[in-house]
């Protein structure tokens, strides 16, 4: 039976991953790159400058039920620099190979505009109810500004089902093999801990969810950059090939080496652009709904994190494991997901210090994805079935990892999670596409105001308000005092 499944959840991954997906996905990337002038290219230092540079920057007074543009930011890296940047790099290089990592790279250079498109709409359209809280994300700006209620049910669905098995299942059950594999640990232990830290963080709310984040997140990347960074110098000998195979194998078939099966052109460019959308979440549409906690005097202004974390996670971190990977030489062994990288760092440090280490690291990245992703799960779910369903209902996400613990490989069961990313990307993107006058107008409108060079002022964003009605439909009027 578990076997049937299986191959049935293959098939269905494989028809919504085919080649008129991955021409979607880049066609709707290169419009608005396009449209915008190649922003993240021409504007790339400023980008840099008015998010990272300026991420403990406080302002004035805060909302209750708000976070700030770094801890917005860092709730939604949480959710994307994690298990996608370890496992699930290592997974796409044994099975798409090489050149995988150079089509990772393409869907994050045009996604970078994807996701400011996205979390600017988000910031623009979202709700405040009765008791102050803020809900926004693709599900509204398809309901305010398209009307369609079905494609906004369908997106709810598609993430509903990627927080159950991309976090709740797959984070918690990487974290239980790592500690079985280095320490014997009893997984269901392992697994059952993590649910109580995710549990007491996630129930606490959004402000708790974001002051968590605000510490884990850059503590986390520093340390496993550093780490990475040390084999990287020991084997910077390797990067000319490295970089080689990259661009080589993206064009043309890898050869079986090892253990190493081989890999196809096509399942490269599968690979790369599902782990990568995966990874950086552009154009899947969860960004959004966190980042529309944030309290920002712009839409536009908030956009500029998402372009951010698209380079930060897959340009840098992903770019990092897949280097180590690779330069180690252990995709010849025929390992899988994070094991092969377990075997990388090995290849440097000592046993017991790269289990420690990876231990650790995928400990910190997979428990904050766990944290982070708590906030698209509740606010898909409370659009599906209302606030006092979800009130009882949310206790069930954090029961899948304990549950499937035991189970000695769920590999396969990634492809439940390309599934649930296409479900919930295809009818964003969709979104997207026809709102994309929209994000050009908010975009304008924030930079004719030479807003490069100053704080957006309460008045001003006032003023936005008063131009954007006349202009757009349904627009955000939430404008903080």
């Amino acid at each position: 039976m578990y076997d049937a499944f299986l191959a049935l959840i293959t098939h269905i991954s494989n028809l919504m991953w085919g080649p008129w997906t991955m021409f979607f996905i880049a066609f709707v990337s290169v419009y608005l790159t396009v449209r915008t002038g190649f922003f993240q290219v021409t504007s790339f230092g400023y980008i840099m400058r008015n998010t990272f540079g300026r991420m403990f920057d406080r302002g004035g007074d805060r909302e209750k039920e708000r976070m700030t543009p770094f801890q917005a930011t860092a709730t939604s890296l949480a959710g994307t620099v994690g298990m996608g940047n370890m496992a699930g790099v290592a997974t796409a290089l044994s099975i798409g190979g090489p050149g995988a990592i150079f089509w990772m790279w393409v869907l994050a250079f045009f996604g970078m505009i994807t996701k400011a498109a996205e979390v600017t709409l988000g910031v623009h359209y979202r709700e405040v109810d009765g008791n102050g809280r803020v809900h926004g994300g693709p599900m509204y700006y398809i309901n305010k500004a398209l009307g369609w209620k079905s494609l906004a049910v369908l997106f709810s669905i598609g993430v509903t089902i990627n927080c159950f098995f991309s976090s709740s299942l797959l984070q918690a059950h990487t974290v239980g093999r790592a500690f079985d594999a280095s320490f014997g640990w009893n997984p269901y232990l392992v697994t059952g801990a993590m649910g109580i830290v995710t549990a007491t963080v996630a129930i606490g709310g959004i402000r708790r969810i974001g002051r968590v984040c605000e510490m884990l997140v850059p503590l986390m990347t520093v340390i496993y950059l550093l780490g990475g960074l040390v084999i990287l110098i020991a084997n910077a000998s390797h990067f000319p090939a490295v970089i080689g195979e990259i661009f080589a194998y993206a064009f043309e078939p890898a050869p079986a080496v090892g253990g190493f099966a081989g890999a196809t052109v096509m399942a490269g460019i599968k690979m790369g652009m599902a782990r990568g959308m995966l990874s950086n979440e552009a154009g899947l549409g969860t960004a959004p709904m966190v980042h529309a906690n944030a309290e920002t005097p712009h839409p536009f202004k908030q956009g500029l994190w998402g372009a951010a974390e698209v380079f930060i996670d897959t340009t840098v971190m992903c770019t990092i494991t897949a280097f180590i990977i690779l330069s180690s030489g252990v995709l010849a062994n025929g390992s899988t997901g994070i094991e092969m990288l377990l075997e990388a760092f090995a290849t440097y440090y000592s046993p017991e210090v790269a289990n420690a280490f990876i231990s650790v690291a995928i400990l910190t990245f997979c428990l904050s994805t766990q944290i982070g992703f708590f906030v698209y799960f509740e606010t898909a779910l409370v659009s599906l079935l209302g606030e006092k369903v979800f009130y009882y209902a949310r206790w069930i996400y954090f029961l899948p990892g304990v549950v499937f613990a035991g189970i000695t490989n769920v590999d396969q069961l990634w492809a439940l999670a390309n599934i649930s990313v296409a479900a919930s990307a295809l009818p964003n993107l969709v979104a997207l596409l026809l709102l994309s006058g929209v994000f050009i107008t908010l975009m304008k409108d924030y930079l004719s105001n030479e807003n490069r060079h100053s704080t957006v002022t309460t008045d001003q964003y006032r003023q936005y308000v008063r131009v954007a009605k006349k202009h757009l439909r349904s627009p955000n009027t939430d404008v903080p005092e």
